[in-house]
């Protein structure tokens, strides 16, 4: 199994960079990660949200493989518990061995109607909103306490 997490945005601050890198490396122990900051479709008078996040969705897709699993992180998904979260992640490690799965923060509209047809999986992260840049840094320290949990290792306290 292999896991993605790709964003549409710009990566602006220093020490969110550091922590996902951090997080990035204690996840490679585990399974291969990649971790991937597509560029956001540029702003213009004559871009409508529609077109932004058809455009986005597109380059989103170019780089799916038609076997991946594809999570959107969407503030009208499945919410988990951590523990929760780690049990999803290990089922799905059983019934699709070998596939990546591919978990996407969408750019500041959101997702085409296209990305939502394709996805396997709709996950929120709160039902807070947060900023796409900490979502980032939210996400990945979950997938890492996720690898924990399931190896039954001491990070997570309940």
């Amino acid at each position: 199994m292999a896991f993605a997490l790709w964003a549409i945005g710009k990566q602006k601050f220093e020490y969110l960079d550091q922590g996902i890198e951090a997080f990035s490396q204690r996840i490679r122990h585990y399974y291969r990660f990649d971790y991937q900051v597509f560029q956001q479709i540029k702003y213009r008078s004559k871009n409508l949200p529609d077109q932004i996040k058809s455009d986005e969705w597109q380059v989103i897709e170019s780089n799916l493989k038609p076997q991946d699993l594809l999570i959107l992180l969407d503030e009208r998904g499945k919410e988990f518990t951590s523990v929760g979260f780690a049990e999803w992640i290990e089922k799905s490690l059983s019934t699709h061995p070998g596939k990546r799965m591919v978990f996407v923060i969408g750019g500041a509209f959101g997702f085409a109607p296209e990305a939502y047809a394709r996805a396997d999986q709709r996950l929120s992260l709160s039902r807070m909103t947060y900023s796409h840049l900490l979502a980032r840094l939210i996400f990945i320290e979950q997938l890492y306490r996720a690898c924990t949990i399931i190896r039954g290792e001491s990070y997570h306290n309940e």
